[in-house]
């Protein structure tokens, strides 16, 4: 491997290796999450709510699951993998490495969008077990994917490096992550939400994750696939900027 790339792929094999260690925690446990979620709403709803825009419901709801798995561990790994080195004081042992502002930020972000992938596609074989899912549309499939991970990968690193203790960066992940990832129509269509509620939705980065992501499975989406690519993209960039910026300065990361 060329040497100048070698310090970034230890770095990215240093986080993969990070939650394959626990994968009962960082894998398994997430998939049984949404699986949990799938077999309650699909049990409590399932006869009341059999068709949503035309599509039945169980169909309808386990494309968004399996992007909220990948969101929300995309944010879990970088945010935690960070915060617990900063907490545990050595993260000067990854400063003193030789890996530049680009490195330290690609390293952490292709780890976090390994683990949020990796238990997306354990979620869906979970799934597919009880939901017959077909793919329509690849590219929407891996753009959106991609978009989604590198998107929460750089919310967590920029949390994690902000974050001055656990409390912090929980109550970012349960009072901001987890509400904006449950009211972006995982479950539900936003057309059938006031006016109100509907444009609001439409401010929300996660509803364009998971709009576009159920859009690859069933065809359907509730916007414009190519505004919220577009939207997504801006986004990304300037997530991952921030997180450039904070490694260059060492905010919170130097003393």
């Amino acid at each position: 491997m060329n040497n100048t790339l070698l310090p970034l792929w230890t770095l990215y094999l240093k986080e993969v290796r990070r939650f394959f260690k626990v994968g009962m925690q960082t894998i398994i446990g997430p998939a049984m999450g949404s699986l949990l979620l799938l077999a309650v709403f699909t049990l409590a709803l399932g006869r009341n709510i059999e068709f949503v825009e035309g599509i039945s419901f169980p169909k309808f709801i386990a494309p968004g699951l399996i992007m909220m798995t990948i969101l929300q561990n995309s944010f879990s790994n970088s945010c935690s993998s960070i915060g617990q080195a900063k907490f545990q004081g050595n993260i000067i042992d990854v400063l003193m490495a030789p890996l530049n502002s680009l490195d330290l930020t690609l390293g952490y972000t292709l780890g976090s969008v390994t683990r949020g992938i990796v238990c997306g596609l354990v979620t869906f074989a979970g799934i597919i077990i009880f939901v017959p899912l077909q793919i329509y549309s690849w590219f929407a499939l891996l753009y959106f994917t991609l978009m989604g991970s590198v998107m929460m990968s750089c919310l967590g690193t920029i949390v994690g490096i902000w974050a001055d203790k656990w409390d912090q960066q929980q109550g970012i992940e349960n009072f901001v992550v987890l509400p904006l990832t449950f009211l972006s129509g995982t479950f539900y269509s936003i057309s059938l939400l006031p006016d109100f509620w509907k444009n609001l939705s439409h401010y929300n980065p996660f509803f364009y994750n998971i709009d576009g992501f159920r859009y690859a499975f069933i065809g359907y989406s509730d916007s414009s696939i190519f505004y919220g690519g577009t939207f997504l993209l801006l986004v990304n960039t300037f997530l991952f900027f921030c997180c450039y910026l904070f490694f260059n300065s060492g905010y919170k990361l130097k003393a």
